[in-house]
């Protein structure tokens, strides 16, 4: 039996092993209403979110929405704190107004650090109180090795998470608000005279994505959460570290196309998001990817890059 089980492990293994080629960052396939696992690599070492921390930012506001506390039209009024984070931004001047509905979309689509802080005051009274919700809120999800110290995911070293951590926030956001999927399928919107497009090209590129966020700080690589749907049948991806724009779509999308290929296989072998073995060390830091991302003379980890692929910097949260 043991040699049997043995034998069927690697079985599922070859099946779902990742395309060769692919960045070795964390990342986790997985189907978001029954939380079946297709494929994790790494789903328990700590990586800072970036940018995705927004999806947790856009939870914790669906349950204000959800309790009545703040309403689609409620006004969210720029601070001066706001107007100080730095890019990517709306740039409205202090004063400067705008729905609550307006503000979630400006959030998701364009990842407006501003608007972030914006939102977390007017839900929260204060960007801390917001934090302290979003801490609970992960706390209650499961997401034991998730620590938020900011509403935007601009570089703080105590704000970690993992890809496990990731797509149960995800699936939370997806079975728990239905109702709010449209924004995150949105690829521009006009705002007053700026028209905001998305961050997240896979919703362009990939046939059947409909959300859901992307992240970059020169830390963490370039990040994403992104669901897709075929046939009716729903998958999420979550990526952390790659490279590049391009590597990080590559990589996202030769991982769903494997899922959606071998989805029968989730009925016999699949394990659960709590279910799904640690396979990462409890390390106490996350890693850190600053001089092989943005720039040094030597990498801090062995890349292997696909041929013609770029690495785009930013200083922001995107």
């Amino acid at each position: 039996m043991k040699w049997r089980h043995a034998g069927l492990s690697f079985l599922v293994g070859a099946v779902l092993l990742a395309p060769s080629g692919a960045w070795a960052g964390p990342a986790l396939v997985f189907e978001p209403y029954n939380g079946t696992v297709f494929y994790a690599e790494d789903p328990d070492a700590l990586w800072f979110p970036a940018s995705l921390t927004k999806l947790m930012t856009a939870y914790v506001t669906f349950q204000a929405l959800k309790a009545g506390t703040v309403t689609p039209d409620t006004k969210v009024v720029c601070s001066l704190k706001a107007t100080q984070q730095a890019p990517s931004k709306l740039g409205l001047p202090v004063g400067g107004e705008i729905t609550l509905d307006v503000a979630l979309k400006v959030l998701i689509v364009k990842s407006a650090n501003d608007v972030a802080v914006m939102v977390a005051e007017t839900v929260a009274g204060s960007e801390e109180a917001f934090v302290a919700r979003m801490n609970e809120a992960a706390q209650h999800l499961g997401m034991t090795r998730t620590s938020f110290a900011n509403v935007n995911g601009l570089p703080d070293e105590r704000q970690v998470t993992t890809a496990r951590d990731l797509a149960k926030l995800a699936r939370a956001i997806i079975v728990e608000f239905p109702e709010h999927a449209d924004l995150f399928t949105t690829v521009q919107l006009q705002v007053g005279k700026q028209l905001v497009r998305t961050h997240n090209g896979m919703l362009v590129s990939y046939p059947g994505a409909d959300g859901m966020k992307t992240g970059f700080i020169c830390d963490s690589g370039f990040n994403i959460v992104v669901s897709a749907t075929r046939e009716g049948r729903k998958l999420v991806a979550v990526i952390l570290g790659e490279p590049s724009i391009t590597s990080r779509r590559d990589r996202a999308s030769d991982l769903l196309d494997n899922g959606f290929k071998r989805y029968f296989w989730k009925s016999l072998f699949g394990t659960s998001l709590d279910g799904l073995a640690i396979q990462a060390s409890l390390s106490t830091g996350p890693t850190h990817l600053r001089d092989s991302v943005c720039g040094a003379a030597k990498p801090a980890r062995k890349v292997t890059r696909r041929k013609g692929s770029r690495s785009t910097v930013s200083s922001g949260a995107n």
